[in-house]
């Protein structure tokens, strides 16, 4: 046996036997091993920090991208490589096999990430009328959209040809734009305004700068070609955008790409270059954070189709936008080109017609449009400031109104779904579609506020773009430098309902602007955003600029000072689905589940091992129950006596074990035990002022029920320790001056209190892990509730699962710290048992009014000692 245990033993240094160590060579290994044992438990707290953001990110509480992704999961990657070296520094040898696993859980990742869509497109442009509903993924859904409705249906489309995500994928690949653009992002981030301006900007300059490869530049010019032979020569011709999901139901990206109307030939390349680069404006960027949607998924496409001199133009909803039962069809018009209506420059006229053949036109609402967008005769669109004659007469007789709705009926029929139509009528009075996607409809409030039941507006009118009510800070923005101080939470207040302000969506509470309709891009994000919009409220800039926070009633068309709580307790709950299902969540998931998923729970299960570490976190939580384990059989192993551990005396000796790390004793202790006096850690301090403030009252009253379960369940339970473990009845510290970890095991429960206070704020944290209890699994889950909730209620970050509770209270001065070590001594002692009476509802709920006001007074009467010992060291 001794052979044996000198072969063990010499493991760990590669010689014969430890004793063959002098005092001085031992405590020499003793510091590195502390010292790594301490990068240890730091990167071990960057690592479930990083978890806990990335959670954070996949419950929807902030928008992220795919460097987001990147970024975390290459710091989790890194972090748990520094806590397998460092335990191999503890323990040469012993856990080498920790290094393949990783390898291949990072393998894992890499695949994960490295997932690029795949284009199955094999042709660079396609005709129109060669296009199909199916083909989305090659030409995008704006122009399969389009193409279907052309040769399915036979309705007028404008001819033209889709340039393929093939193209786009050979641009961004054969210029190297791709990687340049992943490296500027992943080097930059686009998470906040600051910086989400400048990097588009260049991006955008790069993208349109580039060369365009040979082969895709002679493609769109054969393509024009061929579509002057079906028009006339020199036809004019729309440039739109058709990107990978881009007019989806819930992600439409309305508005968010560009559009350029009127390209003259010799301006068609770089103009496709501009629409490409469009993908990197900041309101497109910040639209797919918002949504989740990788970047990479966002393949550009883009139609190319003859210019419709259009003498009135618009948006035709097959059914209405802000009602899900009314079925009317809804036609917003303006004079010229539809831009006005979309960009929500001009109010527009509105025509509602009831379902029948031949539709029936149920009212009209003529507005005053005081702009018009018309063809420039050299290239390009001209705005006219004054609508002139024009402003007041209607922009389309009731009958062209009918023909319209009768196409949208047609249409919302045959794809059996609402939906949002871009038209155009030329000055032959012949309608062509220019746009069709799915419309998103919305629950109507059916609210008619009585006068006065919310005191008086500070305005009222307009209309609503997208239905709800909330309160802000009304925050005026006119330019792009506007957008950098917006502040989360704010009313969005605007001259124009511009397509560019969806940048703030995901920032603003409500929407007020003074132009622009339901119809407009921005009233259309808004709606998918669930963020309340009021629209065409005449006057509203200077009404209400300054004003500070006000109440936006998006339903009853009212603005009121104020938060008007009686108003904002009417308003509907946000749905939060889109993002909880977006490819960009999707990607996030797969990547969480090869790192955040514990499985090793149990340190003495035969599992407890590194062939069965199937996540980072398990790696983790093998490496830092391995290493506190390496740390007490140091003293042990090498016979050191300095550093062995000492028992507590406390009266009489107790079951509490200490290793001295570094300076956690006032003096060397000679003998076995140590006091209290002896310990110099600040944090055991004040755990143990927890522990013994308020005596123990002992077990809870059990019922026989509750008593024949414990008994049951303590025959099959695993998890109890059994008498001849060493760990059974004991709590063992590791202990510096300003760090302590406690790893107690009192039979039927297991817990973990490890902390690090000094006067450097930001390094502070208290964690404390509990689990475990001799009762079935749901009295142990309600107990670790009950536990959790009150560390709660003292700000503690608390997560559970299961009978398992993990609280961690970071970031905070030392006093505040060294309070939250007494609670947490507390609780040790007084919730032992519990889980015997945790169905018994009127004894929690005692137990729970007694925990507080115990806690409430241990900390206060903390604090007024502090004080006085403030005092008379300042005396």
């Amino acid at each position: 046996m001794f052979t044996r245990l000198k072969a063990l033993f010499s493991d760990i240094f590669g010689q014969e036997s430890h004793q063959r160590l002098g005092d001085e060579e031992i405590l020499a290994e003793f510091k590195k091993r502390y010292h790594n044992f301490r990068l240890l438990l730091t990167a071990n707290k960057k690592t479930l920090a990083i978890m806990s953001e990335m959670e954070q990110a996949m419950r929807g509480q902030f928008v992220f991208g795919m460097a987001f992704v990147r970024s975390q999961a290459t710091a989790a990657s890194v972090n748990v490589f520094r806590i397998v070296k460092h335990l191999s520094e503890i323990a040469p040898g012993k856990y080498d096999a920790l290094f393949e696993r990783l390898k291949d859980l990072q393998a894992q990742i890499t695949a994960i990430l490295a997932r690029q869509p795949q284009t199955v497109a094999t042709e660079l442009l396609l005709p129109l009328e060669k296009v199909g509903r199916e083909m989305s993924d090659q030409v995008g859904s704006k122009m399969a959209n389009l193409g279907d409705i052309m040769t399915r249906l036979d309705l007028p489309v404008p001819a033209g040809f889709a340039i393929t995500s093939l193209a786009y994928t050979r641009f961004m690949e054969d210029t190297g734009l791709q990687d340049e653009i992943n490296r500027l992002i992943q080097a930059v981030g686009a998470d906040d305004h600051s910086t989400l301006l400048p990097l588009c900007s260049q991006i955008q300059q790069m993208i349109v700068t580039a060369e365009l490869p040979v082969d895709v530049a002679e493609a769109i010019l054969v393509g024009y070609s061929e579509l002057e032979g079906k028009t006339h020569p020199g036809v004019r011709v729309s440039l739109r955008s058709s990107a990978l999901g881009e007019d989806a139901l819930g992600q439409s990206f309305a508005g968010q790409f560009r559009s350029v109307l009127n390209v003259a030939p010799e301006d068609l390349l770089i103009t496709y270059k501009e629409i490409v680069a469009s993908k990197y404006s900041p309101q497109a960027v910040t639209y797919r954070l918002a949504k989740g949607i990788p970047d990479q998924d966002v393949a550009m496409c883009v139609g190319c189709m003859a210019m419709v001199h259009a003498r009135s133009g618009g948006v035709a909803y097959s059914r209405n936008p802000l009602a899900i039962r009314d079925d009317e069809v809804f036609i917003h018009s303006a004079w010229g080109l539809a831009k006005t209506v979309v960009d929500g420059a001009v109010s527009s006229d509105l025509f509602v017609a009831r379902r029948g053949n031949p539709p029936k036109l149920v009212t009209s609402q003529i507005s005053h449009k005081d702009r018009i967008f018309f063809c420039d005769p050299l290239a390009g669109v001209c705005r006219q400031e004054e609508g002139g004659a024009l402003a007041e007469e209607p922009s389309l007789t009731d009958e062209e109104a009918m023909r319209l709705a009768s196409i949208a009926i047609r249409l919302d029929e045959t794809y059996g779904e609402p939906l949002d139509i871009e038209w155009a009528m030329d000055e032959a009075r012949e309608i062509f579609l220019l746009q069709c996607r799915p419309l998103r409809q919305m629950e109507s409030s059916g609210v008619v506020r009585p006068e006065g039941q919310f005191g008086k507006p500070l305005l009222a009118g307009g209309v609503t773009g997208s239905p709800g009510v909330a309160a802000g800070p009304i925050h005026r923005v006119s330019r792009d430098l506007d957008m950098l101080t917006f502040p989360p939470g704010g009313v969005l207040l605007s001259a124009e309902a511009a397509p560019r302000w969806a940048t703030l969506l995901g920032k603003a509470s409500a929407v007020i602007t003074e132009r622009g309709s339901s119809a407009g891009h921005l009233a259309n994000v808004a709606r998918e955003f669930g963020v309340p919009a009021l629209m065409g409220l005449e006057g509203a800039v200077a009404a209400l600029s300054g004003k500070g926070e006000v109440t936006v009633d998006a339903d009853g068309l009212a603005v009121y000072p104020g938060r008007v709580e009686g108003l904002l307790a009417l308003a509907r709950p946000v749905e939060q689905d889109a993002a909880a299902h977006s490819p960009m969540h999707a990607i996030l998931r797969d990547v969480l589940d090869v790192i955040a998923p514990l499985n090793l729970l149990d340190p003495s299960a035969p599992e407890f091992a590194p062939e069965h570490c199937r996540t980072l976190h398990d790696i983790t939580r093998f490496c830092h129950e391995k290493s506190v384990t390496e740390m007490f059989r140091f003293g042990q192993d090498f016979h050191f006596s300095k550093r062995a551990s000492k028992q507590l005396k406390y009266r009489v000796p107790m079951k509490w074990f200490f290793v001295n790390l570094d300076d956690g004793f006032v003096h060397d202790i000679k003998g076995k035990y140590v006091t209290m006096e002896e310990i110099a850690c600040e944090p055991v301090h004040s755990l143990w002022d927890g522990f013994i403030a308020i005596p123990w009252q002992g077990p809870p009253p059990v019922d026989g029920k509750g008593l024949l379960h414990i008994v049951a369940h303590s025959t099959v339970n695993t998890n109890v320790a059994q008498v001849g473990d060493e760990y059974a009845q004991g709590n063992y510290f590791m202990i510096s001056k300003h760090y302590m970890c406690l790893s107690s095991r009192f039979g039927y429960h297991f817990c973990t209190v490890e902390a690090l206070v000094d006067d450097r704020e930001n390094e502070n944290y208290v964690s404390f892990q509990f689990k475990g209890g001799a009762a079935e699994t749901q009295r142990r889950t309600r107990r670790a509730r009950f536990i959790g909730d009150l560390l709660e209620e003292y700000s503690f970050r608390v997560e559970l699962q299961g009978d398992e509770m993990r609280a961690i209270y970071a970031k905070g001065p030392k006093d505040l710290m060294l309070d939250r070590l007494r609670l947490i001594g507390y609780l040790l002692m007084h919730t032992r048992q519990m889980d015997m009476v945790m169905t018994n509802e009127t004894l929690v709920a005692q137990y729970r009014r007694k925990f507080t006001e115990d806690i409430d007074g241990l900390l206060r009467e903390a604090g007024e000692k502090h004080m006085r010992e403030v005092m008379r060291e300042e005396a």
